[in-house]
C-alpha cells in the first residue's frame, strides 16, 4: 500500500512524519490526475443550459462510467433533450399514399423509387413478398402507370376493366389504386393456391377458370412465358 520510504518511515516510529508525506504525496497525484483528464468534447457542442438538462448523448456516454442502475435511479438523468420520431406502418403507408396522389393530383411523372416504395408498403399491407410484385410489373407494364395493352388492360399492374371495377379501383392509372387492386388480386390467387406462386401467377395471366380447367399452368405460350418471366426476375 506505501513506498519503502514511507514503510521505513513507519517501522522506525516516524508514523506522524509518515502519514504527512502520504497525503503530501496522495495530494498532488490527485492534482496531476485531475489537470489531465481529458476535456469532454460534447461540453463544446452542448454547453450547460439553464435547466442543466444533459444531452441525450452525455447520458449514454455516462452509462460507460457508472453502474446502468444508478442511470436510472439518478433523478437528474430522467430528461435528456431528444426527440424520438415514432411512425407506425400505417402512418407510413398513409405518408406513401399522399405522396403518390400529390404526384397524380399534379400531373407529375411519379419516379421509379416512389413507384417501389407505393409497392413496398401494399406488399407489406397485404402480406405478398414485394419483389414477387416487382417482378410482376417489370412483365406487366414496365413500372409505367400509363401502359395500356391492346385488350383494355391499364396502368402498372395492367388491371382489365372488370377486374377493377370489382377491386374497387376507380382510377386504374393511379399508381397507389392500381397497385392496391393487383396486389389485392394477386394475395387472393395465393390464397386460393395455397401459395403456390406459379399457378397464382399463370391465374393472374390466363385467369383462375383455366388454371382449374388443366389442373396447372394452362397451354398457352404466353402464360407460360409470362410465369417463367416473372420467376427469372424474382429468383
Amino acid at each position: 500500500m506505501f513506498s519503502n520510504f514511507i514503510q521505513n518511515l513507519l517501522n522506525t516510529g516516524g508514523q506522524a512524519q509518515a502519514m504527512e508525506r502520504y497525503a503530501q504525496i496522495a495530494n498532488k497525484v490527485n492534482n496531476l490526475t485531475a489537470s489531465s483528464e481529458p476535456q469532454n468534447p460534447l461540453d463544446a457542442i452542448y454547453p450547460n443550459n439553464k435547466t442543466n438538462t444533459p444531452s441525450f448523448e452525455k447520458v449514454l456516454q455516462s452509462t460507460t462510467k457508472s453502474n446502468f442502475g444508478t442511470l436510472l435511479l439518478n433523478p437528474q438523468l430522467k430528461s435528456v433533450n431528444a426527440d424520438i420520431v415514432r411512425q407506425s406502418p400505417q402512418i407510413s403507408l398513409t405518408n406513401s399514399i399522399n405522396e403518390a396522389m400529390a404526384i397524380q393530383a399534379n400531373t407529375q411523372p411519379a419516379s421509379k423509387s416512389q413507384i417501389l416504395n407505393v409497392v413496398s408498403q401494399i406488399s407489406k399491407k397485404h402480406g405478398v413478398d414485394e419483389k414477387l410484385v416487382q417482378a410482376l410489373i417489370k412483365q406487366e407494364s414496365g413500372f409505367n402507370p400509363k401502359a395500356k395493352s391492346k385488350a383494355g388492360a391499364m396502368g402498372l399492374m395492367q388491371l382489365m376493366p372488370s377486374t377493377a371495377k370489382n377491386l374497387g379501383v376507380r382510377d386504374p392509372y393511379n399508381i397507389v389504386q392500381n397497385v392496391e387492386g393487383g396486389v389485392k388480386y394477386l394475395k387472393s390467387m395465393l390464397d386460393k393456391y395455397n401459395g403456390n406462386m406459379i399457378l397464382a401467377l399463370a391465374a393472374y395471366n390466363a385467369g383462375p377458370g383455366a388454371v382449374d380447367k388443366y389442373d396447372g399452368v394452362p397451354p398457352y405460350k404466353e402464360t407460360q412465358n409470362y410465369v417463367r418471366n416473372i420467376l427469372a426476375n424474382y429468383l
